[in-house]
């Protein structure tokens, strides 16, 4: 993990470096602007330990695949243990071919969604990528709840660029370790575009001040 300083320019290239203060300032403001709610937090540690009072214990939690979620501790704090009902361990389990409607359900419409998206817009729009478009259904509004974890590095001025840094640097990363657990690249078969939350209190943004995940 990368610490938050130096900030990057809110024109640079470098897509792992942290943004700037001011711009984790205008993206926080702006997500709560567009009906998110958004907290500003110091680390990964923070998160893991925020994860636990935003979800009631004996809730269904899928666990969207996530390098930010296993390096920080968070999807381990979910998918074991008895705290909760976790999905992904359960699903992981099925047999696609005979149980996948249930796969899609269970999946589909959690009570509670913890992911990842691929930018954070200084306009307060979530952008997630995605091959199989597995996560998505929960993430547009299946989920009762959905709370995603952010790198400060995510954080870009706007959607174009957001767009360009999807293709640039997360699919690159996101091909290599798909490559090396499933033996196939990634691709970006799926985009979504979260613009606001219409629902009060459903969506939560923990956004950090440190670079963590790609």
């Amino acid at each position: 993990m990368a610490g938050s300083a130096p900030g990057r320019d809110a024109q640079a290239d470098d897509f792992s470096a942290p943004a700037s203060a001011e711009q984790l300032d205008r993206a926080i403001a702006a997500l709560r602007a567009n009906g998110f709610t958004a907290e500003l937090l110091d680390d990964a540690a923070a998160a893991r330990a925020r994860i636990k009072d935003l979800i009631p214990e004996g809730a269904g939690v899928f666990t969207g695949a996530s390098e930010t979620l296993r390096l920080s501790g968070i999807a381990q704090d979910i998918e074991t243990g008895d705290r909760y009902q976790a999905i992904r361990p359960r699903v992981l389990k099925m047999d696609r071919a005979t149980e996948f409607d249930e796969i899609r359900r269970l999946m589909a419409t959690p009570d509670v969604l913890v992911a990842r998206v691929a930018a954070v817009t200084e306009t307060g729009s979530l952008v997630i990528a995605s091959g199989s478009g597995s996560q998505l259904p929960a993430s547009a509004g299946g989920a009762a709840r959905a709370i995603w974890v952010v790198g400060a590095q995510k954080v870009v001025p706007d959607l174009s660029t957001a767009l360009r840094r999807v293709e640039e640097h997360a699919l690159p990363l996101e091909t290599a370790r798909a490559q090396a657990v499933y033996g196939q690249p990634s691709a970006v078969n799926r985009l979504l575009v979260l613009n606001a939350e219409p629902q009060p209190g459903r969506a939560t943004v923990l956004l950090l001040r440190e670079a963590i995940g790609f």
